[in-house]
């Protein structure tokens, strides 16, 4: 299995900036994307950012130019930069893994359990 651990997130005024941070527990599993994900109450969740395994990475239009994705792997470690935060932004932000326990056996999606980002305006 793959454990996810967030940190980071809080409350911050718009035009301010958050940094958010995930550590993946993956033993033996062999990690391809991470990334990040937010959600609004009564929304569905959607994509923030995610950043494979070669450092291809893909933004939603709505944070892109504002924020950045990073990854340290030999951390199994991912990273979100969050400038110019504006009250749209407001959710919660939950960790993505994609990873497999072998090569002969198919990518599953593992999840953080979500930091709560709020910007005030």
């Amino acid at each position: 299995q793959v454990q996810l651990v967030e940190s980071g997130g809080g409350l911050v005024q718009a035009g301010g900036s958050l940094g958010l941070s995930c550590a993946a527990s993956a033993n033996t599993f062999r990690i391809n994307a991470l990334g990040w994900y937010r959600q609004v109450p009564g929304k569905q969740r959607e994509l923030v950012a995610t950043i494979n395994s070669d450092g291809d990475t893909n933004y939603a239009d709505s944070v892109n130019g504002r924020f950045t994705i990073s990854r340290d792997n030999a951390k199994n470690t991912v990273y979100l930069q969050m400038n110019d935060l504006k009250p749209e932004d407001t959710a919660v932000y939950y960790c993505y893994c994609r990873a497999r326990a072998r090569i002969t056996t198919p990518f599953r999606d593992y999840w953080g359990q979500g930091t709560q980002v709020t910007v005030s305006s």
